[in-house]
Formats: structure tokens, C-alpha cells, sequence
């Protein structure tokens, strides 16, 4: 059984999906110095012959940081307008960030539509590859101001899952609030453990409690077990771990961090 440390030093092309809180500061503003540091991660992995594409949730976050008299209004209407705003700010701060190390980032905003209709997924799956091969780092996310329920995939853990399984990626990061899957939810129980390896995930559903989504994301722990199922199926690992821990990044790539992998189903 491989750890998080042998799995990140075999993987090639790695998808990092960030989630909204782990952009957020405590007022729930975007965090820009995370994504500094990200991106001098980022950076590291690169040089040692890898290749990057973030998946990044924000747009709501950088929209009410942008524009805060619209942060309690729960109108879908205003929601879509907030990520309309938000995503131009979030884009620009990946932009200065990955800038400060030399990079270009390239958008790709994607609903659940693209996925389905076989040439823009072809589209799409060249545009990846094109941006990466030529040194760009590709910063995807749902086309939240246009998503309605009918297209939507509703979070950013399936879709970077999807985005992994396009690409071809040897591993899938989602970062979130949270060290990885618990037995329970550790914030409430103290005796929850941490479930470090996952081989068997309709096991680990039958021995743990999902809870709901959390204040800033779409998602939870069901949306991050659906993302492992749908990697995992293609052969491709995925580590759950807490974006919010310092370099968290580098602790998970020397071995210093914990978190949750969830093993291919082929491993």
C-alpha cells in the first residue's frame, strides 16, 4: 500500500482543487497570501517535472470581498452576480500570484453541459493539454453566473474529479477545511479518527457519518467521497487533506502531513 508521499512523487499531472473555504479568511474575505504560497508550492512541483491544473473554487468569496452589500442577500439572481464579479477579481489574484514565479494562467469556466456534449469535451481536453504543455497553468471552475440546476454540476469536488479524469491525471488534491475523512465529525467528537487509507469506499460510507456542507462551499464530505468514486474508477488516486495547514502542500509531498488517499481501484 503506497503512502501520500510515495503517491505524490509518482504522479506526473496533478489537480489541485482548493475549496472555498480554504480561500476564505475568518471574515470571509479572499485569503491572498494562501494563494501566494500555493503558488510558490505549485512552483516547486514544477521544477521537479510536473504538471499543475488547480480547480478552484471562490468566486462567491472574491465577489462579496469585491462587493460586500450583497453578502446577505440569498437571491439566486444576486448569488450569480456575485460570482459574475467574483470570478474577475479570483482570476486576477491566481494571475499576480502564479505571475510573482513566472507563470501565466489560462481560465476555463466549465458546467455540467460541456461534460456531456463529446466535442466540446474534446475542445476542452485539448485546451487543457495545449495550456500545460506550453508552461501555463490552467485555473478551472464552474460557470457559476449562467449554471442553473439543469446544467450545474453543483460543486467543484465532482467537477474536479471530471477535470482529472479529462486529463488523464495520475492524482487528484482536494484541499478543504477538514485533515481528511473522519469516523465522525472530529469538530463535534473527540474520540472521531482519521481514516488515513481508503481502498473500499462504499465500506468507509457504511462506517462513517457524512455531514452537510460547511458555510462558504457547495459541498461536504458526500460531495469528496463522490469525487474519490469517480477518480478511483479511472485509476486515478485522490488525497484529501486541510488547505489551511501551513505549506500544506510540501508536508503532504515530504511526508510530514497527514490526510486521506484513496487508493485506485487497481492498487
Amino acid at each position: 500500500m503506497m503512502s501520500i508521499q510515495e503517491t505524490i512523487a509518482q504522479a506526473r499531472k496533478i489537480v489541485i482543487k482548493i475549496g472555498s473555504n480554504t480561500l476564505a479568511k475568518a471574515d470571509g474575505t479572499i485569503n491572498y497570501p494562501f494563494m501566494q504560497d500555493l503558488a510558490r508550492q505549485c512552483d516547486a512541483l514544477i521544477a521537479q517535472n510536473k504538471q499543475i491544473v488547480l480547480v478552484s473554487s471562490g468566486a462567491q468569496v472574491a465577489g462579496v470581498s469585491t462587493i460586500d452589500r450583497w453578502v446577505r442577500k440569498k437571491d439566486i439572481h444576486y448569488r450569480q452576480a456575485l460570482c459574475a464579479i467574483g470570478q474577475v477579481e479570483l482570476m486576477d489574484k491566481w494571475r499576480r500570484a502564479f505571475g510573482e514565479f513566472g507563470y501565466h494562467i489560462g481560465q476555463l469556466l466549465l458546467t455540467k453541459e460541456d461534460f456531456a456534449d463529446p466535442h466540446r469535451t474534446l475542445n476542452m481536453r485539448n485546451t487543457l493539454f495545449t495550456l500545460v504543455d506550453e508552461g501555463v497553468v490552467p485555473v478551472i471552475n464552474e460557470n457559476d453566473s449562467v449554471s442553473f440546476d439543469e446544467i450545474s454540476i453543483g460543486d467543484n469536488d465532482n467537477l474536479s474529479a471530471l477535470a482529472a479524469i479529462l486529463w488523464n491525471a495520475d492524482l487528484l488534491i482536494l484541499f478543504s477545511d477538514i485533515d481528511g475523512v473522519y469516523t465522525d465529525n472530529p469538530k463535534s467528537n473527540p474520540d472521531a479518527r482519521l481514516v488515513e487509507a481508503v481502498d473500499d469506499i462504499a465500506q468507509l460510507r457504511s462506517s462513517i457519518h457524512v455531514g452537510g456542507a460547511n458555510s462558504f462551499g457547495t459541498g461536504g464530505m458526500s460531495t469528496k467521497l463522490q469525487a474519490a468514486e469517480k477518480t478511483t474508477e479511472y485509476g486515478i488516486p485522490m488525497i484529501l487533506a486541510n488547505g489551511s495547514t501551513e505549506h500544506i502542500l510540501e508536508q503532504l509531498a515530504s511526508g510530514t502531513a497527514k490526510g486521506t488517499l484513496f487508493m485506485a481501484n487497481w492498487e
